[in-house]
């Protein structure tokens, strides 16, 4: 401010006020619209399109929002707005998710390794040298693979209902299991019924007391998405390939107890899919871990923001720069 200040007065000196007076405005408006704007990106990384979300000072400690299933960055629409106001907030949609490209199976393998891929593409892309990481659902086995690639990176990890432990997983897994175990065509049409609109609002309404407060365009621009030709077979794949998430828990909890990242968990404790248990059990491989319950379910974010954003906001604070 002190050097727009400076300028301004040597300008009205010079007789180019006017001229240098929009200049300084247009400055200080761009660097506040940066501040308090969500804007909206589209980059290519490896031949696909990737939406994102952006908001925040340039320059400011950064934080990679990683969203799960059957979502996208949408989820992320409140929380943006609190944490940009000192940090530089990033937000992408996966492929095959939201407003991000949906290749064809037979050009796109989807795997967890393979959405890594693609998100390790992006931050190298974006430049990213730090950030923490928000994981959720689908998030955590994608963003853990990033750290352990990159744990030079992180800074730090919020888990919200990101499970990496085997406790965590709920009763609900059991037809998912079942595929696993048993991978016939008749067991995978079983598991088509996760992708209709009665189980996608079911996720953001169970477990919540009230559930007036889960805006309906969360699960309708959700069941617009998975309805894409060719997306329920995108979706299924996913499902079929959450075993080697399963099978990498070991490699995660090896990460975290060789790193030892600092982490918060914040979790819906009536979660159908991940149970609270596998919230507590960060604190067996990170006994430093902060663990936090809200009382809601899966998507916790649309009943409890103003509680998870102050956590994280306190949680940010203390994290290297």
């Amino acid at each position: 401010m002190e050097k727009s200040i400076a300028l301004l007065v040597s300008l009205i000196l010079s007789g180019t006020y006017l001229t240098g007076y929009a200049q300084i405005v247009d400055h200080l408006n761009q660097k506040s619209m940066k501040t308090n704007s969500v804007h909206f990106h589209t980059t290519s990384v490896n031949g696909i399109n990737i939406f994102y979300r952006e908001a925040g000072l340039l320059g400011a400690p950064v934080i990679l929002l990683l969203h799960g299933y059957p979502t996208s960055s949408h989820m992320f629409r409140n929380l943006i707005p609190m944490l940009a106001a000192h940090y530089h907030v990033i937000a992408p949609d996966l492929p095959g998710f939201g407003y991000s490209d949906m290749p064809d199976r037979k050009q796109f393998i989807y795997s967890f390794d393979n959405l890594t891929k693609t998100m390790q593409g992006f931050i190298d892309k974006l430049e990213l040298k730090r950030f923490a990481l928000y994981v959720f659902d689908y998030g955590a086995p994608t963003g853990y693979r990033l750290a352990i690639a990159n744990p030079e990176k992180i800074t730090g990890i919020i888990s919200q209902n990101g499970n990496a432990y085997k406790e965590g997983l709920s009763e609900g897994w059991s037809e998912i299991r079942k595929y696993w175990q048993n991978p016939t065509q008749e067991n995978r049409e079983a598991l088509r019924k996760f992708t209709a609109l009665k189980i996608t609002r079911w996720q953001y309404e169970e477990g919540v007391d009230d559930k007036s407060l889960i805006a309906p365009e969360t699960y309708t621009l959700d069941q617009h998405f998975l309805d894409r030709p060719g997306n329920v077979e995108i979706q299924l794949d996913l499902l079929s390939d959450y075993r080697n998430n399963v099978d990498l828990y070991p490699t995660f909890h090896t990460y975290f107890k060789v790193h030892q990242p600092r982490l918060l968990a914040v979790w819906g404790n009536k979660d159908p899919y991940f149970l609270p248990q596998g919230a507590q059990a960060y604190k067996r491989d990170i006994p430093g871990a902060e663990v936090k319950f809200y009382n809601t379910g899966h998507f916790a974010l649309e009943t409890h923001l103003k509680e998870i954003g102050a956590d994280i906001l306190a949680f940010m604070e203390a994290l290297p720069k």
